[in-house]
Parts: C-alpha cells; structure tokens; sequence
C-alpha cells in the first residue's frame, strides 16, 4: 500500500502517514468468515508471528509451519475474541506462542511403544493442584492491577508472549532503558505483592 499525499495551496507535497488497519475489526470480519479481511489479516500480522515461532522453535521450516498452523486456529476461533479484554496482537501471539510451545513439547515427548504404556500413571493435575493454580492466577491478577495498565501490558507481553525490550520500547514509544528499567522494577514489586499475598 502506497502512502497518500497531500498538496496544499503553496504547492508543496506532503506525505500522509500510512494509515494502519484496524485489527479489532478484520478479527471481528474474519469470525464473520470474509476472506477478503483474514488475508488482509494475514499480510499486515505474519510477519510479527513468523518472529514469534522463529525465535521459539529456532527452526525455519518448523517456525513457517507453526505460522500456517497458527493461522487455521485464529480462523477457527477468530470469534473467541474480545476487544475489551486483549489487545488483539497481544490476543493473535498468545495463539502462535501456545501452538509453539506445543511444538516444543512433542520434540522433547519420548516415545513409548503402547504395549508399555498401561502403567504409565495419569500425570493430570488433581481438583487441590488445579485450584491451587486457579488461586495463584488470582494472586497474580491482582498485583498485575497494581503495576497499572501500561506497567502491566509491558510485563505480560515480554515474558508471556516474548516481545524483545526493543519491540517494547517502540510499541510504548519509550527509551529502551526505561523499559528495562520499567520492566525490571515490575517484576520486583510482583515478586514482594505475590509474597505478601502468601503470607
């Protein structure tokens, strides 16, 4: 897409800045099914999730397949999405980061042939383990809350979806050391909020 330009009476020509695609809404589209808006999705996000299963899976061919496989899933659940609980970027790299992890586990699952695998014991968390993750989940919820909104995003984002402090310094439109610095100091007062909150 070319830049627009603008010519004002004194004849100078002005470039427009490039008007970026409103991602909420070809999400919204392509959960309607419109094609037009998942390619439109697809050209203007897969190179940003192609970063993602390529600095996780350290493979080529296996990070080009993830990507495929990570856009079937954001057609197939593009109505799960919600505007007003994720940014959608942050929504479609969470999709592409757990396919990856996925990945990842099947490289390291060994193999057992089934006529040795009916001792195996189930390896499922239990109702106690389940609803002691369930309340740490709360916990951290919480003093995600108290880092503040922007504080918050940046945490999630670097160490939950694998954003560089650079990519985040130029999302927040902020100076790279302060985001190390932001992001330093977050996850201090995380670790003494979760302590508190155990205690």
């Amino acid at each position: 897409m070319n830049n627009s330009i603008a010519v004002d009476g004194s004849n100078n020509v002005t470039p427009l800045r490039r008007v970026e695609p409103d991602l909420s809404d070809l999400i919204r589209r392509v959960a309607s099914r419109d094609r037009a808006a998942f390619d439109q999705l697809y050209l203007v996000t897969s190179r940003k999730l192609f970063g993602v299963t390529l600095r996780m899976l350290k493979d080529r061919a296996e990070a080009e397949d993830a990507l495929q496989e990570a856009y079937v899933r954001i057609w197939q659940e593009a109505d799960r999405f919600r505007p007003g609980q994720a940014q959608p970027m942050s929504w479609l790299i969470a999709i592409t980061r757990n396919l990856s992890i996925d990945r990842l586990r099947r490289r390291k699952a060994p193999s057992v042939p089934i006529t040795d695998a009916f001792d195996i014991a189930d390896t499922a968390p239990g109702p106690e383990t389940m609803t002691a993750h369930s309340m740490q989940r709360a916990q951290l919820d919480q003093c995600l809350e108290k880092l503040g909104a922007r504080k918050a995003e940046a945490v999630q984002s670097a160490y939950i979806e694998g954003y560089s402090y650079q990519e985040l310094a130029d999302r927040f439109q902020i100076p790279l050391n302060t985001m190390r610095t932001w992001l330093r100091r977050s996850l201090l007062l995380l670790r003494d909020c979760l302590k508190e909150n155990s205690q």
